[in-house]
């Protein structure tokens, strides 16, 4: 505490030691103010501030050096000059894994994956650290949140052994480098970055100041070591990562589980890559023995559709650079009461109301008395533009009664004057459809290009929403 108190003689000699000085810091948004609040003025979260001790410009130094992550020099250099070598991935034994993260894992990178409780974040990571210690690599699995034998549980579960995988139950990040420092390790897991202390930072455990300095120490570590680093990281109810925004700028790759508890299946997504595509993502399936990789989502998307059902309409997206194929379903129903209700899940609930009220106004559907539910299948979540002529004919096709046959699908983007607008990469949606067994496709009309002669499937160019039910209905 020497460093915390300031010292001063008074006139007659005595010493007089004064308080530390003390900020409040918001746990959602990094606002730092020096009394409290019950409402953070910068985010409007209620009952976030957190007091935390101000440490001196000694201690900061002390807390904080300086850290390159290049051995490059300090000045500037033609870009003819900068020398480039690709360095060959490490690719896993899940190739859904491997193609989320842009082809492999790149080694030195920085990685954090966030999820839910129980969504199989750890059982993800402990499954990726068998596999690559079987490839050779030294892991250092650093759990905050499980001791040993329960790691140890999980991997007798998961059938994983192996020589080179090392458990070690540690918070101190004291300890932690001069463990990587004696073991020199290939692979370091980090779970989780919120059980992490940095002992120089006196906040408490989890605090956005603790959150920000363990992660720029592990980018440090990945950098100039030349280490992987897989770091798990908590989320909010609201479904973000806890913690500063700042945690996602530094990393090199954000993955998302996503999944339902009651499900089976499960979603990772790339929001974040500094080496590939994002929004790419991998589908898997938790089984006793661990998550197994789904290789052709799409029929599992649509292995439960009713044939020639009303409101169901099949609808070819692209998440990332693949093309997926989902069933969207529609009930339109009379109102019982004044205003009309509108549900959405999976979609966006905006976008419902926008074709709803082109389906009215260009359509000559009356909408406005008729209560809206509205589902993705399969816990997709469908947010491109190439959806809304899919979602207009499935409005219609329960609006009017009348299902829609089977083997039909949409591609296209409605605007609000009626009209289909192109979308991006038809040829791989078509040939999607085709491969699943579709016999007609709706696209935009001026999507037709030379492209389409090869293909098999029957491929009808629309114009307007009205053209579009006039040749399904």
């Amino acid at each position: 505490m020497e460093d915390l108190v300031l010292q001063e003689y008074n006139k007659k000699g005595t010493i007089l030691l004064a308080k530390a000085k003390t900020k409040f810091v918001c746990q959602n948004c990094g606002y730092i103010s020096p009394r409290y609040l019950g409402r953070c003025p910068n985010c409007g979260v209620w009952n976030q501030m957190v007091e935390e001790v101000d440490q001196p410009a000694s201690t900061k130094a002390k807390a904080t050096p300086s850290r390159r992550v290049s051995d490059l020099e300090s000045k500037p250099i033609s870009i003819n000059n900068v020398s480039f070598e690709k360095e060959p991935r490490v690719k896993t034994e899940l190739g859904e894994l491997n193609r989320v993260l842009g082809g492999g894992i790149v080694p030195g990178s920085l990685i954090l994956i966030g999820g839910d409780p129980g969504i199989g974040k750890s059982t993800l990571l402990t499954q990726v650290s068998g596999q690559l210690q079987k490839l050779g690599g030294k892991v250092l699995y650093v759990s905050g949140e499980e001791s040993a034998s329960q790691i140890k549980m999980r991997a007798d579960r998961l059938g994983i052994t192996g020589d080179n995988l090392y458990v070690y139950p540690q918070t101190d990040m004291s300890y932690i480098r001069q463990t990587i420092s004696e073991m020199h390790p290939d692979y370091l897991i980090i779970d989780s970055v919120q059980t992490m202390d940095e002992p120089e930072i006196t906040s408490a455990v989890g605090s956005i100041s603790q959150i920000r300095e363990v992660t720029a120490e592990l980018m440090n570590i990945a950098k100039q070591q030349n280490i992987t680093v897989f770091v798990v990281g908590h989320v909010t109810k609201g479904g973000a990562i806890a913690g500063p925004k700042i945690l996602e700028h530094m990393v090199d790759t954000v993955l998302y589980f996503e999944g339902d508890t009651h499900h089976s299946y499960r979603i990772l997504r790339s929001v974040k890559n500094r080496f590939g595509s994002t929004n790419e993502i991998g589908i898997f399936e938790m089984q006793t023995k661990g998550l197994v990789e789904v290789a052709n989502p799409s029929e599992i998307f649509l292995e439960e559709r009713l044939a020639n059902a009303n409101g169901s309409a099949v609808v070819v997206s692209m998440e990332g650079t693949r093309p997926i194929l989902v069933e969207i379903q529609s009930l339109i129903t009379p109102t019982i009461f004044g205003n009309a209700k509108r549900t959405s899940t999976g979609i966006d609930h905006n976008r419902v109301s926008v074709i709803m009220a082109v389906l009215e106004k260009r359509g000559n559907l009356m909408l406005q008395n008729q209560d809206a539910y509205l589902k993705s299948t399969g816990g997709v979540k469908l947010d491109e533009p190439a959806i809304d002529l899919a979602l207009a004919m499935s409005i219609a096709s329960s609006y009017k009664n009348t299902g829609i046959p089977g083997t039909d699908c949409f591609v296209g983007e409605v605007g609000l004057t009626g009209e289909i607008r192109r979308v991006n990469r038809i040829d791989q949606r078509v040939n999607e459809a085709e491969k699943l067994g579709f016999k007609r496709i709706f696209v935009p009309k001026n999507n037709i290009g030379d492209w389409s002669k090869d293909n098999k499937i029957q491929i009808i160019g629309v114009s307007t929403v009205t053209d579009a039910m006039n040749k399904i209905f």
